[in-house]
């Protein structure tokens, strides 16, 4: 008999609720158009060591957002010279079509989560 024999063990599993996208220069402006709510927009490259955590670590992080948008920066030059796109990862917030800018942010779920809300105060604009 157990000493504990009332504790359960569960195997908890925790899945990200945010719907994740790929998004190219074909593409990228109708849907970000369509989509309703708060998008997270992400520029990433194969070869970069912070675009491989952000891939690893944003899906599961509590973000106020309802969708997250990867573009890969290697493919989709189109969108790297519009969106100015001089480091990676690049972050930027979309929020029922309208453009909320670039997030100064490090990949902290906290610091993320609190840009994002600041983000979505200021003025929008149009897409790049």
């Amino acid at each position: 008999m157990y000493a504990h024999s009332e504790c359960q063990h569960f195997n908890i599993v925790l899945l990200s609720i945010v719907s994740e996208m790929d998004l190219t220069d074909f593409d990228a402006d109708q849907r970000l158009l369509a989509l309703p709510g708060t998008s997270l927009v992400v520029f990433t490259s194969v070869g970069c060591g912070s675009c491989r955590t952000a891939r690893a670590q944003l899906p599961e992080m509590q973000l106020p957002i309802n969708q997250l948008c990867w573009i890969d920066a290697g493919n989709n030059g189109g969108l790297v010279e519009r969106y100015e796109i001089f480091h990676l990862p690049a972050l930027f917030v979309v929020h029922d079509g309208a453009f909320y800018g670039e997030l100064k942010s490090r990949l902290s779920e906290g610091e993320l989560a609190h840009h994002i809300r600041l983000a979505l105060t200021r003025e929008p604009d149009e897409l790049p």
